[in-house]
């Protein structure tokens, strides 16, 4: 736990020392660091520790200096005389020279340095004019300058300075001494002008005669050639002009003879042309007669191939046309039957479909009717059977039982009746008609009954027995429940449809 806390601790540490000791020197002036080190930075930067070192400043600008002698100072060939010079030095920035400047100029202004330096360079600046003459100092002030410097370089070196320049700017005396060397030399200029302008005067006039003679010489000369050259053209042009004369005559006569010879040949000329003119006439109707005819027969020719290829052209079209269109009927043909062998495929197989599906039903509907028929036989042979066993009285008791009800189906149509209208009759009541129809349909299914199955209900309606007088019932033994179901069912059928007839016929 301790650890980690000692190092954040040091490492603030750090960074405060870091931040406020980080300097950062310009090239102008030098840092001084002492205390646990001792370092120079100029131009760079690095970290001051605080509290335990301390940084010092030394400028390394120019200090300008005006080095002038307090009083007259003797020559070397005594004479006194006064100097001034113009001197720019620096601290040096070599390590041992900046080390001693720091001793001796840490923390000090220019106006200190400049001093110091000052007396060291006037001193020096004595010591070099006692030793030269004040002609060789005023002819050769840099010469002065330079022993100057290099008298005055160590001293300054010891001091941790540099000398960057070192300027002369005035040399005086009080005798005038200066102003005579330069009249003097005045003089002496000017003498040595004087002699030097007459020996230019001199070489002047004897190069200005010389270039006149070689002037006239040569104008003579050029005069010689002139005269000659007229003199040769003079003779040139007199046999140029005897020339031309000849070459006249020769080209008059010349051109007398040329001109009847011309004359006679533009005569046979015009007389060949003439004869080549009517020769060529002949020649050329014979071409245009040739063209024409060639032309007839090239219009002709070109006609007749115009027409042929056309022709040939209209048959190759018809004939690619002929073609396509068979082409085109032998694909539709060829689709078709494609269509029709798709199509009587399609209705091959509906139909071996649908021949398969009525067959199926047609099984289907065998079975069903084979199953009917054999139900149906069944319960015919079972009512055979029931019919065998019955007798008058049964079949009597049966359809007694339903003659309520066969009553009621017959009336049942007289209910919807809404409105009667009797045209005609016999004079009686239309009404006792319509009502006397129920009974009269009643004694007909009576007399039906007795005529297909052998029962007179009249009969046993008339038995003597209480039920028949008074009920109408009568007890029919002997047939199962099943067996007096189907003979009501097939007498109430029957006396329905008698019902159905008479009520039709009303």
């Amino acid at each position: 736990m301790i650890g980690p806390i000692i190092a954040a601790v040091v490492i603030v540490l750090i960074l405060v020392i870091i931040v406020t000791g980080y300097k950062k020197a310009p090239p102008d002036t030098a840092y001084i660091i002492s205390g646990l080190r001792k370092k120079v930075i100029i131009g760079k930067a690095s970290v001051k520790i605080p509290f335990l070192e301390r940084m010092d400043k030394l400028s390394l600008k120019l200090i300008a200096i005006d080095v002038k002698t307090s009083n007259a100072v003797p020559t070397a060939d005594y004479i006194n005389i006064q100097v001034d010079a113009a001197v720019n030095i620096k601290i040096s920035s070599e390590k041992d020279k900046l080390a001693l400047a720091a001793e001796n100029f840490l923390n000090q202004n220019t106006q200190y340095i400049a001093s110091i330096a000052r007396e060291v360079l006037e001193g020096n600046m004595r010591e070099i004019v006692g030793r030269m003459r004040l002609e060789e100092m005023v002819s050769d002030r840099q010469k002065f300058a330079n022993l100057v410097k290099e008298n005055a370089e160590p001293d300054l070196a010891a001091m941790g300075l540099d000398i960057v320049s070192f300027n002369v700017q005035n040399f005086a005396d009080g005798n005038g001494v200066i102003d005579d060397l330069g009249i003097d030399n005045i003089s002496q200029i000017k003498k040595k002008a004087a002699i030097a302008k007459a020996e230019a005067e001199k070489e002047i006039a004897v190069a200005k005669a010389e270039a006149d003679k070689q002037a006239n010489d040569a104008r003579i000369n050029a005069e010689r050639e002139i005269a000659k050259k007229n003199n040769e053209l003079a003779l040139q042009k007199a046999e140029l002009q005897k020339m031309e004369d000849t070459k006249r005559a020769e080209a008059d006569a010349a051109y007398s003879i040329q001109e009847q010879e011309q004359r006679k040949t533009i005569e046979v000329a015009t007389q060949e042309a003439s004869i080549a003119k009517q020769e060529k006439e002949v020649i050329l109707k014979q071409k245009e007669a040739e063209v024409k005819e060639k032309a007839l027969d090239a219009e002709v020719k070109k006609k007749a191939e115009a027409e042929k290829f056309a022709r040939q052209q209209q048959s190759e079209a018809e004939l690619y046309e002929r073609m396509k269109n068979a082409e085109a009927e032998k694909f539709e043909r060829e689709k078709e039957a494609e269509a029709m062998k798709a199509t009587a495929e399609a209705q091959k197989f509906a139909k071996e479909q649908e021949a398969a599906g009525i067959r199926m039903v047609g099984e289907a509907e065998a079975e069903a009717i084979r199953a009917k028929g054999i139900a149906e036989a069944e319960a015919m042979e079972k009512k055979a059977l029931a019919y065998q066993k019955y007798n008058n009285a049964a079949m009597a008791e049966m359809l007694i039982q339903v003659l309520p009800e066969i009553a009621g189906k017959i009336a049942e149509p007289l209910t919807q009746i809404d409105k009667i209208t009797i045209i005609g009759g016999d004079g009686g009541n239309g009404v006792g008609n319509v009502a006397d129809n129920v009974p009269s349909v009643m004694a007909k299914l009576f007399e039906t009954m007795k005529e297909t199955v052998g029962i007179d209900l009249a009969d046993i309606v008339k038995a003597g027995t209480y039920d028949a007088k008074v009920n109408k019932n009568i007890n029919v033994t002997g047939l199962s429940g099943d067996d007096k179901k189907d003979v009501v069912a097939a007498v109430s059928g029957a006396v329905v449809s008698e019902a159905a007839e008479n009520n039709e016929s009303i």
